[in-house]
C-alpha cells in the first residue's frame, strides 16, 4: 500500500469532495419499528422469518451492537430525534415530548426541513404527533381504526372488538383473515408508498420517517403471517430466571402485558402455553412488519429513488419475551436496551468515492497497513447508541453539527464496518444508569442524592444472557470502580 500512497493522496481530496457532493442532495428514508428487538434473520435468529429486512441488511451496514438510550418508546424516540441524552428528568417515560422536555431543541426532521428538505412523518415516529410539529413539512399522518374507540389495538374480529368495548381488555394477540391494510401497518405502508410517489415528482430532497407499529402489543396480524409459524416448534426463553444475585430493583411487573385478557395478574408468571402463544404472536408481528418494509423498499426501487436515498431501519428499543421472567421493555437488561440498526447508503455513491474517503480516514489515523473492506456493506461489531444517529446523518449529508448533539457520528463504521465503535454506550431507565463496554455491562441504581443503592455487573463474553451478577465478586472490584467513575462523569455532564 505504501508504494501507491502518493497517487492515492493526490486523488483523495477530489474523492472526498465527490462523496460530499453525492450526499448533499441525498434523500433519507427512516424506518422505525416499534418494540423490535434484534429478532431477525440478519441478526442470526433462526426462529423468525424476515426476508425483506434481511435482504436490506445484505446491502447495508448492520450494527450488531446498537443500543437505545431509553428502553421505552416515547423517551427513546425523543432522544433519538433530538440527539440529546435522557436524564432523571428528561425523556423518562413513554409520554416524553421533545418540545416539553428539551424546549428549544432542534429536531432531526426540523433541522433538515430548514436545510431545504421535505420532512414527512407517516405512522408512529414521536409518541405524540403534535410534538415539535413545526418541524414537519406536512401534518403527521396516522392510520385510523374502523372503530375509533379501540385505538391502537385495532382488533378486526367482532368478538375481540366487543370484548374490548365492554371492559377495555381484549386479547394480547389476534390473527384475522384480512388483507394487510385492514390492520394499521398495512395502512401505513400504503400511505408511505403513495408519499414516495409524490416525492418522486417533487424537485426537493426528502426526509421521510415511516413508523410501523408491530411487534408492539397487541400482536394483531393478518392470518397469513400467523400461519408462517408452527406453535409446537416455538422455543421459550432459555434464561427465564432472574440473574443470580440480582437486586430487587431489577424486577418489574410488566404491567403493559398484564392488562390484556387472559394474562395473569401480578406477581404470577405467564404459563408456558400462554407464553408460546405470545412468542408466536411476536414472531408473526415481526414478519408482518417485515412484509411492509419489503413493499416500501420495492416502491423506492421502482421509482428509481434508491440510487439517491439513505435508508435507516431501527427498532425503538428491545423487548423481553420471558427472559429473566420479564416481558415487554422497561428494564436495564441487555434484551431491552439492544435494538436493530441497519443503514444503507445510496447506490450513487461509487466505490471509488467511498474508497477515497476511507483512505483519508485511514491515513489520518496513521494506519497505512489496515485492510480496506467493502464500504457501505458489512457487519459492524463496534458499539453505537441511538443518540449517534442524528450527528451521523448530518455528517453524511454534509450539514454542520449542532451544539446540542450529545452523540458521535459513526460514519467511519459505515465506510469500514471493521472500524472500532465507541468505548462505551449509556442506556438508562428511571433510577438506573447503564454503562456497556465491548465486554461488560454494569447497571447502577441511584437515589435522589446521587448515592448508589444497587448494582449489577455482567461479563457478556462469558455470560451473554446475563445470568450471574458479578458485583459482589472481589475479582471485579477495580473494574466496578472504573465503570462507576465513568457513569458518574456522564451523569454530571448531561
Amino acid at each position: 500500500m505504501k508504494n501507491i500512497l502518493p497517487i492515492l493522496i493526490c486523488g483523495m481530496s477530489l474523492a472526498f469532495n465527490t462523496v460530499a457532493s453525492d450526499l448533499k442532495s441525498a434523500n433519507v428514508l427512516f424506518i422505525m419499528i416499534d418494540d423490535l428487538r434484534p429478532e431477525l434473520g440478519a441478526y442470526g435468529s433462526k426462529a423468525v422469518k424476515s426476508p425483506n429486512i434481511d435482504s436490506l441488511a445484505g446491502e447495508a451496514v448492520l450494527f450488531a451492537n446498537a443500543y437505545v438510550n431509553v428502553p421505552v418508546c416515547g423517551a427513546s424516540r425523543a432522544s433519538m430525534m433530538s440527539g440529546i441524552r435522557p436524564t432523571e428528568k428528561r425523556f423518562v417515560g413513554y409520554q416524553s415530548r421533545i418540545d416539553e422536555d428539551a424546549k428549544g431543541a432542534e429536531t432531526l426532521f426540523g433541522y433538515l426541513k430548514k436545510q431545504g428538505y421535505y420532512s414527512e412523518s407517516i405512522g408512529k415516529i414521536l409518541h405524540f404527533s403534535e410534538d415539535s410539529k413545526a418541524g414537519w413539512s406536512t401534518p403527521p399522518w396516522n392510520p385510523k381504526a374502523k372503530i375509533k374507540r379501540i385505538g391502537h389495538r385495532n382488533y378486526q374480529s367482532a368478538e375481540n372488538i366487543a370484548s374490548f368495548l365492554k371492559d377495555r381488555t381484549g386479547p394480547a394477540y389476534e390473527a384475522a383473515d384480512v388483507p394487510d391494510n385492514h390492520y394499521f401497518d398495512g395502512m401505513i405502508a400504503d400511505q408511505a408508498m403513495a408519499s414516495l410517489e409524490s416525492a418522486s415528482e417533487r424537485d426537493q430532497p426528502f426526509f421521510m420517517a415511516v413508523g410501523f407499529l408491530k411487534p408492539h402489543l397487541p400482536f394483531t396480524v393478518p392470518l397469513r403471517y400467523w400461519d408462517l409459524y408452527e406453535q409446537e416448534a416455538i422455543n421459550l426463553a432459555s434464561n427465564p430466571l432472574m440473574p443470580v444475585g440480582a437486586p430487587r430493583q431489577a424486577i418489574h411487573s410488566w404491567g403493559e402485558l398484564r392488562k390484556f385478557e387472559g394474562i395473569p395478574k401480578a406477581p404470577h408468571p405467564v404459563p408456558d402455553a400462554m407464553a408460546k402463544k405470545l412468542v408466536h404472536g411476536y414472531l408473526a408481528s415481526v414478519s408482518y412488519s417485515d412484509a411492509q418494509v419489503g413493499k416500501l423498499l420495492a416502491k423506492l426501487k421502482q421509482l428509481n429513488l434508491d440510487d439517491n436515498t439513505i435508508v435507516i431501519l431501527a427498532g425503538d428499543h428491545g423487548f423481553s419475551l420471558g427472559e429473566h421472567g420479564l416481558w415487554v421493555k422497561h428494564s436495564p437488561f441487555d434484551v431491552a436496551t439492544k435494538a436493530p440498526l441497519i443503514v444503507k447508503l445510496p447506490t450513487t455513491l461509487t466505490e471509488t468515492s467511498l474508497m477515497g474517503r476511507l483512505l483519508e480516514s485511514t491515513l489520518a489515523k496513521g494506519d497505512e497497513s489496515r485492510p480496506l473492506l467493502n464500504p457501505g456493506v458489512g457487519v459492524a461489531e463496534g458499539l453505537v447508541e441511538f443518540v449517534d444517529i442524528f450527528p451521523t446523518l448530518l455528517e453524511l449529508l454534509g450539514k454542520p453539527k449542532l451544539p446540542q448533539l450529545q452523540g458521535d457520528s459513526f460514519v467511519s463504521q459505515l465506510l469500514d464496518s471493521s472500524a472500532p465503535g465507541k468505548a462505551a454506550v449509556f442506556p438508562r431507565w428511571h433510577a438506573a444508569d447503564v454503562i456497556k463496554t465491548d465486554r461488560y455491562a454494569m447497571t447502577e441504581w441511584f437515589d435522589q442524592q446521587g448515592n448508589v443503592t444497587a448494582r449489577m455487573l455482567f461479563d457478556h463474553l462469558n455470560d451473554p444472557q446475563e445470568s450471574v451478577n458479578l458485583d459482589d465478586n472481589r475479582e471485579y472490584k477495580s473494574l466496578v470502580a472504573e465503570l462507576h467513575k465513568q457513569l458518574i462523569a456522564l451523569r454530571e455532564s448531561r
